[in-house]
């Protein structure tokens, strides 16, 4: 995702304990949401799960909208960090790409509400949704640009790729993140990268 953030119309605490607090009906707001969706969830549910009076919501959030929002941009900072700290000793494109993808599936089973969270973000504010897509397609882009620069990969649409390659690992993530949460994850992600690396045209060694 690309450094500008999405700014969602919250209200900022005043001090450390009011952080806390808004942190504590966040972390309600993921997994009520993440468990029952987006519908189902309500703001007495929320406070309830974070034990906090419901008119305290009000000092930090609008609207149920607003946690989802928030919650939105919670995964992407957190996955950004997940990301650049799995890919920090990359030496190439292709080694960042083996890294971060079974990095990315690490994280999406190690926080399956924040996962789901997002996907319903695609029915409640389509803006934030995409936005959240289009910002981590143009931050992989231009690595792949600039991958290509240094010659380490080969010349080819660096955004249809960007897009191909983000699609690879969510729809993984569902899988192996969400749905099959006992499968070793590390083969999972070698036999994605196989393909990423290598494609699926036959070759001659091929048995």
């Amino acid at each position: 995702m690309s450094r500008r953030e999405l700014t969602p119309p919250t209200l900022a605490p005043k001090t450390s304990r009011g952080e806390l607090t808004r942190q504590k009906i966040l972390d309600a707001a993921e997994r009520e949401i993440g468990r029952k969706g987006f519908a189902e969830a309500s703001i007495s549910t929320i406070t309830a799960e974070a034990v906090v009076a419901q008119g305290t919501f009000y000092l930090y959030f609008r609207s149920k909208e607003d946690v989802l929002r928030e919650l939105v941009l919670r995964m992407g900072r957190r996955l950004r960090r997940h990301l650049t700290l799995a890919t920090a000793g990359a030496t190439s494109r292709l080694e960042a790409e083996r890294a971060g993808l079974l990095a990315f599936l690490e994280f999406a089973r190690a926080n399956p509400n924040l996962y789901r969270v997002v996907e319903e973000s695609q029915f409640v504010d389509p803006s934030v949704y995409h936005r959240y897509y289009d910002d981590f397609a143009r931050n992989y882009r231009s690595a792949l640009v600039a991958a290509e620069g240094a010659r380490e990969i080969r010349r080819g649409n660096a955004d249809v790729r960007a897009w191909a390659l983000m699609g690879l690992a969510v729809m993984l993530g569902h899988r192996y993140g969400l749905w099959e949460t006992t499968v070793p994850l590390k083969p999972v992600a070698d036999a994605a990268f196989d393909m990423i690396a290598n494609g699926l045209e036959r070759r001659d060694d091929d048995a």
